[in-house]
């Protein structure tokens, strides 16, 4: 009988994990699409915001998510970012690249409609190599991107990036 009770119990986890990934699949393959949008960035917490416009193009198939654009600011400064992430179960890993620092390593999970990472920027920036990136869907046609970093001076925790696109 024990042994009938633990298949039955790894047959519910096999189901659980299938429903989880059909469900993740789903998540990620709502961002595809062309996305555009206004917000501010703060290359450091010393210096002020910089009002920035982007565009993206989103693709995503089941299993990964790249978000590919440009950012301008400070009339004809541009900045091509990208976000590539692949999910393996419940973690998400990948790579920013768009800091003047080099690619920076992401990693972390979902919560409802955010995905919430971890970077390790390739040097210090703001006395450190670590920071907070957020991708969070909001309702059907947008996406809110943002950053948050602490301050070295007042060890808060500080938005040095948000950036509210809509679908196009």
């Amino acid at each position: 009988m024990r042994s009938f009770a633990q298949f039955g119990l790894a047959g519910c986890l096999l189901a659980a994990a299938g429903t989880a990934h059909a469900d993740e699949a789903k998540f990620l393959q709502s961002f595809n699409g062309n996305f555009a949008g206004k917000g501010t960035v703060q290359v450091t917490t010393d210096v002020p915001n910089v009002n920035v416009s982007c565009s993206f193009k989103s693709n995503a198939t089941s299993t990964s998510l790249s978000l590919d654009g440009n950012c301008r600011g400070l009339v004809l400064v541009t900045r091509a970012i990208s976000a590539n992430l692949r999910v393996t179960g419940a973690t998400y890993n990948g790579v920013y690249v768009g800091s003047r620092t080099g690619p920076a390593q992401l990693n972390g999970s979902r919560s409802g409609n955010a995905i919430n990472l971890g970077i390790g920027w390739a040097k210090e920036v703001n006395g450190d190599r670590k920071a907070r990136m957020t991708v969070e869907k909001k309702g059907e046609n947008g996406i809110l991107l943002s950053v948050t970093d602490t301050d070295p001076k007042t060890g808060k925790s500080v938005v040095t990036s948000r950036i509210d696109l809509q679908r196009t």
